[in-house]
């Protein structure tokens, strides 16, 4: 390949990861806090490549270097992914092919009260997490808020469902939530967005299924897409 192929090569390599990061749609692939490597990175790769090409122009050109090799134009693959393509975040698809694991228990030996008011807006890892490891009762009876979206693991069932990534999209692990008496989420469309009120079904969430919770659901309404679908 010739330098000033590997120079673009680089170049646009930068470019898409700048585009992802500032435009915000790593949101779909990794967590918030890498938001700064990926600056600092696609900068760098940008940097170099404009760089070595102002280098190679005072010196006349770029010296010949051909290989054979053509595994080098596989790093196009990814841009082309990222300006043409733009995979979506993880949704029901990668639910439904997944099993899902107990959350870990928090470090700390008790839970927080619940917020005082009515019905309390929780990210469904803390809810799941309440409903496994919390003894307590407090769920018991407590209307809940969650929000996240819709799967149809099979036909005539309804969960409520969100992603949740330690780093990337690829160590990505479902937390799910089964939806009782809920014909109007059973209408809706896979993958869509809800915020869903309603009680936990004490006793639901046992090693044989999953650790899957089931809601007595009061109230679903639509939600827009959030900007960042993952739970962390």
């Amino acid at each position: 390949m010739r330098r000033e192929t590997q120079n673009l090569l680089l170049f646009l390599l930068g470019g898409a990861l700048l585009k992802i990061a500032l435009g915000g749609s790593y949101l779909r692939y990794v967590k918030p806090a890498l938001f700064p490597w990926l600056v600092v990175a696609g900068v760098v790769m940008v940097a170099l490549s404009a760089f070595a090409i102002v280098r190679d122009i005072r010196a006349g050109g770029p010296e010949r270097h051909e290989h054979n090799s053509r595994s080098p134009w596989m790093l196009l693959l990814p841009v082309f992914a990222i300006f043409l393509i733009a995979p979506p975040a993880l949704g029901s698809d990668s639910v439904t092919r997944d099993r899902m694991t107990a959350p870990a228990a928090p470090k700390e030996s008790l839970f927080p009260n619940l917020p005082p008011e009515q019905a309390p807006l929780l990210s469904m890892s803390e809810f799941v997490t309440r409903v496994i490891w919390d003894d307590s009762g407090a769920l018991n009876g407590r209307a809940v808020r969650l929000q996240g979206f819709v799967v149809h693991p099979t036909p005539g069932t309804t969960q409520l469902a969100r992603m949740r990534i330690s780093c990337c999209a690829a160590d990505a692990a479902p937390v799910k939530v089964d939806l009782a008496a809920a014909a109007q989420a059973a209408e809706l469309p896979a993958d869509t967005w809800i915020e869903v009120t309603g009680k936990l079904r004490p006793g639901t969430a046992t090693e044989a299924n999953d650790y899957v919770p089931t809601l007595e659901t009061v109230l679903i309404r639509p939600i827009p897409t959030p900007q960042d679908t993952y739970e962390y």
